[in-house]
């Protein structure tokens, strides 16, 4: 059975960020699921430069059994982050995945700005854009491009989600099929 993501996306994504991911994981063969958390289904990346229509929104996508996902990835870009930190409902499914050990990733300003809030950084080593460190309430900092500690994986910045994507794919399924994608694209 194909492995399954959700890529959350709120106004105010940041552009590579949610969109290498959902390419990446495509190729690799994982169904990716897009989800506005917002009541319709076209979001404004951060710099306003793309609309992206999503798959669906948080409110339908809670409706059906989430447990068949596998992962959930969080694009930073502000104010994304702040707009998914601002949504009960997506910290509700967050800790909900990840009481299920399903893999939580997170990017950018997302790492402290969504995660560290919900308390998903305890005991865990991240890392996240240069700086917001010290702003992370738990967990240890750790001075790499993309650090996976258990079920959590994060990374720096726009310039890293091609390694962070490679990091998901490597969990989801296999070191392998993670090299491959990464020679396909040429990504060094």
């Amino acid at each position: 059975m194909a492995k399954k993501a959700i890529i959350l996306m709120a106004d105010g994504f940041e552009d590579v960020e949610a969109i290498t991911p959902i390419d990446y994981l495509k190729r690799a063969g994982i169904e990716v699921t897009t989800v506005s958390i917002s009541q319709n289904t076209t979001v404004t990346s951060a710099w306003g430069k793309i609309k992206l229509i999503t798959d669906t929104t948080l409110a339908e996508l809670l409706k059906q059994d989430t447990a068949s996902f596998d992962a959930v990835i969080i694009p930073g870009g502000m104010p994304g982050a702040a707009n998914l930190a601002a949504s009960e409902e997506t910290g509700n499914l967050l800790k909900d995945m990840a009481a299920a050990g399903k893999l939580i990733c997170a990017i950018c300003a997302s790492p402290v700005v969504v995660l560290s809030p919900l308390g998903l950084l305890n005991g865990k080593k991240f890392t996240c854009f240069p700086g917001l460190e010290e702003k992370a309430a738990e967990g240890q900092w750790q001075d790499f491009r993309v650090v996976t500690d258990g079920n959590i994986i994060t990374s720096r910045a726009a310039g890293t989600t091609g390694e962070f994507a490679i990091a998901i794919i490597e969990k989801l399924l296999d070191k392998e099929t993670g090299e491959k994608i990464k020679n396909t694209v040429m990504l060094v």
